[in-house]
């Protein structure tokens, strides 16, 4: 006898986990490991319970579906619940990642759990491609570290450094490292809001308090805090261009 799929429902609302379970009772291969309302739950269930497939809520309080596959580094037996609206829908289809549109039927879901059977075990890289090209601007930078989840508003971001295989995240009179390429992260920023100043340097344009010439052809970029951040020819084209 084949062992049971095990099975993770993550969505912050009751009746949409009860309506998943419902919908699962007509599958006797399915075992119901555990159920999520919030993201930083999940992420904390993944990784002790290991599920086969979990059925994941994208819009959560505390963490989003999409971030908890990135502080997950989940890349398969993933089926997204969503009310996203048909614009949104449009990134899914694209990327071929399977997701059930709230209300959605029982039928619905069976094509979905099929699909996902047939997936098991194997990387799904669309995942990937979703996460390095998330539907929505960046709101908030996660960082996990000794099993904590730390959370970094992007609007209270002063500036991001690139250090060596890190990044290094300047907010609210604190510094914390991630690890991650400054054009990775620079990719998924608001460009309004944000800038390249440097190719070691971002900075949140709410944050800067001027800029000074440094030399004939150089400039310093000086912050708010205090800082004081070199501009390259090219920042400096850029800057200009949003100030």
């Amino acid at each position: 006898m084949n062992k049971p799929l095990q099975i993770l429902i993550v969505d912050d609302e009751e009746l949409a986990r009860r309506l998943t379970r419902e919908y699962l009772r007509k599958h006797s291969d399915i075992h119901v490991v555990g159920e999520c309302e919030n993201g930083l739950e999940a992420v904390q269930a993944i990784a002790e319970l290991n599920p086969d497939l979990v059925f994941l809520d994208i819009q959560m309080p505390k963490l989003s579906g999409l971030e908890v596959l990135e502080m997950t580094g989940r890349s398969s037996g993933v089926i997204f619940t969503t009310a996203y609206d048909q614009y949104a829908l449009k990134a899914f289809d694209m990327h071929a990642v399977d997701y059930l549109l709230k209300p959605f039927s029982q039928h619905r879901f069976d094509e979905a759990l099929d699909k996902a059977r047939k997936m098991l075990g194997q990387s799904a890289p669309e995942l990937q491609k979703l996460l390095a090209n998330p539907i929505d601007k960046l709101e908030r930078i996660l960082i996990r570290d000794r099993g904590q989840v730390h959370v970094i508003p992007v609007d209270k971001v002063d500036y991001i450094e690139a250090q060596d295989d890190y990044i290094n995240i300047h907010s609210q009179g604190k510094s914390t490292l991630k690890t991650q390429s400054l054009s990775d992260l620079e990719a998924q920023l608001d460009g309004s809001k944000f800038v390249r100043i440097h190719r070691s340097y971002i900075i949140h344009l709410d944050a800067l308090a001027g800029i000074e010439r440094a030399s004939k052809d150089s400039h310093i970029a000086i912050l708010r805090n205090g800082a004081q951040l070199p501009i390259s020819r090219s920042g400096y084209e850029r800057i200009k261009a949003r100030i």
